[in-house]
């Protein structure tokens, strides 16, 4: 093998044409297409980056109206539990009020009977009395006889009343 340098300077001329063309037509339009890759691979990166960031501010967001609703749910529970107590106890106020009433009335209506029968009694005795007075107008009776007889009434009378 000898080195004919007619030969090297006829490769070197191709090799340079065949550049030129590889890079006008071939290297040109591959860069750009890498580079267009590139350019998306970027956009792809920084928009998963950006929808990572709001899915963790939503997240966040979500968190925050979890914990406020439980928060309200809790406070309406301890409102529910201060209104049943207190309706209870505006219950128990009025069964306490209605048994003094009922009782005041029971009192009332006792004391009505007992009047009533003192009224009766003395209806009665003031009867008996004159009975007694007229028996005696009768019978002209002695002061012991008609001492015996009044007891003896009183005594169906049923006291000294």
């Amino acid at each position: 093998m000898s080195f004919v340098p007619s030969t090297f300077i006829i490769a070197i001329i191709a090799f340079l044409i065949l550049y030129a063309l590889l890079h006008k037509y071939a290297f040109g339009p591959l860069f750009g297409i890498m580079e267009q890759r590139r350019n998306h691979v970027l956009n792809e990166i920084q928009t998963a980056e950006q929808n990572r960031k709001e899915t963790e501010k939503l997240l966040a967001e979500q968190k925050e109206v979890l914990q406020a609703t439980r928060q309200e749910a809790h406070a309406i529970i301890e409102q529910a539990k201060q209104t049943s107590s207190r309706q209870a106890e505006e219950i128990i106020a009025q069964a306490k009020a209605e048994a003094v009433r009922l009782k005041e009335e029971a009192v009332s209506d006792i004391e009505n009977e007992k009047n009533k029968a003192v009224a009766a009694l003395r209806r009665e005795v003031s009867a008996m009395s004159v009975l007694i007075a007229s028996k005696i107008i009768e019978k002209q009776i002695d002061e012991k006889s008609q001492a015996d007889l009044v007891e003896h009434y009183l005594k169906e009378v049923g006291g000294d009343r």
